[in-house]
């Protein structure tokens, strides 16, 4: 059985999707722009800036499933220019400081809003 997410500490979704879904033990959160939810806007900072953004993003939505960032075992980050990864590995980093999950990274030619990054995820609720 399937739970969507929603939670109103996280940008709501601006398509036919939801901000994530739990299902059984697993957890998936969609794309995660750098959208500020209390104005609906871009955060237009340094990519740093908004990869913190999209990661807080993510950690409200996982807070609605009972998990986590310490639960997330897999990350995809879209860049819209790779020459950025250092700058967001820095930022991403103080969010899973120990235990890192698995992780791809891309370069994406145009993201929605014209962001400069997305980040989803998958995150494994415990379910002892």
């Amino acid at each position: 059985m399937k739970q969507v997410l929603n939670s109103t500490d996280a940008p709501a979704a601006i398509g036919p999707y939801s901000q994530g879904i739990a299902a059984g033990g697993t957890v998936y959160v969609s794309g995660q722009l750098p959208i500020i939810p209390a104005t609906g806007e871009l955060h237009t900072g340094s990519v740093a800036d908004q990869t913190r953004q999209a990661l807080r993003n993510i950690a409200a939505i996982l807070k609605e499933a009972g998990c986590g960032m310490a639960d997330v075992v897999k990350t995809t980050v879209l860049l819209r220019d790779i020459a950025d990864f250092g700058e967001m590995n820095a930022a991403y980093a103080e969010f899973f400081p120990t235990d890192a999950p698995a992780r791809a990274c891309f370069q994406a030619a145009c993201l929605p809003k014209n962001a400069a990054l997305e980040i989803e995820c998958v995150a494994v609720r415990d379910r002892a």
